[in-house]
């Protein structure tokens, strides 16, 4: 009997990644947190790529607290496996450093997290995902009501500040300052929809939800942020392919492209609200069936390499990234990058949870 697609991408991942060659990284975190869903055996190939990163005390090689950078928080989701499986108090240690962090992270005056400390006063989609869920069952462990409702608030704040009313979708970033180039003078957001950027944000409110209580209050608001933002999703899913582009509402136009790590985002996002009951629409399955089956016939190799993923895309910086069109499509299309590889893992498993294929 053939093992299942997710059990044979982890078993692709763990033949090119070994133990000395993790960083503190949101995509490493990411990657090794879907290997170890899909193949619970691989603990002891995560644990010798963690094992080097965390000292005695709990400290973290290479993390420093002072940079205030949302996407160091990511890996630590895998801390808590780690604790549980070992009893390893430095693994806890570690988790209680990162939320000390999120304690005195410094925040818009909305009360959202900025992005990074060399990003003030800026939100972006992709921080929702390298915080929330940590933050949440951070807060579920030691039940710290007043972190998830922190978690909540600021799930719910981004979307009302980034969505645009007319497409339903959201703007990758906000300047509350409006002191960047890339950000609109009155509205403070940045120009585009970039696909990975409401990737990551759908993929936040419901890992969050993972953690939340039933029966509390703020369920129901997050459910409502999804139930809006699936038909946004899906109005602009390419019909031939299935796949959704890396500038999500610009379609063909010349330069733009199917991208894998926000297809598998939006499968994942599509298939876990089904199964969640979020959503009853069965249309939604079957147009997250055909964009995996689309990913699967134009990016993936009979050796399980996977191609289309965009590399890397932000904001600002040096050299400055200024949020145009032309910007998203010229960044580097990459093959093989966790960024794409963890959501496809992901997405594959709710594939298979669901059935469809």
């Amino acid at each position: 009997m053939q093992e299942p697609f997710s059990f044979q991408m982890a078993q692709h991942v763990k033949g090119i990644y070994h133990p000395g060659m993790m960083k503190w990284h949101y995509e490493h975190g990411l990657v090794i947190m879907a290997c170890l869903e899909a193949d619970p055996s691989l603990f002891s190939w995560a644990y010798g790529l963690y094992d080097p990163m965390i000292a005695r005390d709990g400290s973290i090689v290479t993390y420093r607290e002072g940079e205030f950078n949302l996407d160091q928080i990511n890996p630590g989701r895998n801390l808590f496996t780690l604790y549980r499986k070992t009893g390893e108090q430095r693994f806890l240690d570690a988790a209680r450093l990162l939320r000390s962090q999120l304690e005195h992270q410094p925040r818009t005056k909305s009360g959202i997290f900025w992005h990074k400390g060399i990003y003030p006063w800026q939100v972006w989609l992709d921080g929702q995902y390298m915080e929330g869920p940590f933050y949440a069952q951070y807060s579920q462990l030691t039940d710290d009501r007043k972190g998830m409702e922190d978690v909540v608030r600021q799930l719910k704040t981004t979307y009302r500040l980034l969505r645009d009313p007319e497409s339903g979708l959201l703007y990758h970033a906000y300047d509350e300052s409006r002191g960047m180039r890339w950000a609109d003078e009155k509205t403070g957001l940045s120009p585009h929809f970039w696909g990975r950027a409401m990737g990551w944000y759908c993929m936040a409110v419901l890992d969050v939800l993972d953690y939340l209580p039933e029966g509390y209050s703020g369920r129901e608001d997050l459910h409502a942020i999804i139930r809006s933002l699936i038909p946004s999703i899906r109005s602009v899913q390419d019909s031939e392919s299935g796949m959704w582009y890396q500038v999500m509402d610009e379609g063909s136009r010349k330069g733009n492209y199917l991208e894998t790590s926000a297809t598998s985002m939006f499968v994942y996002t599509l298939l876990k609200a089904y199964r969640m009951g979020i959503t009853n629409d069965p249309e939604d399955t079957k147009a997250a069936t055909k964009a995996f089956e689309g990913m699967k016939i134009r990016y993936l190799d009979k050796d399980f390499c996977l191609g289309g993923i965009c590399s890397v895309a932000g904001l600002g910086g040096n050299p400055y990234r200024d949020g145009s069109f032309r910007y998203y499509v010229g960044e580097k299309i990459a093959t093989d990058d966790f960024k794409g590889i963890g959501p496809f893992i992901l997405a594959a498993l709710e594939v298979e949870r669901a059935g469809t294929l």
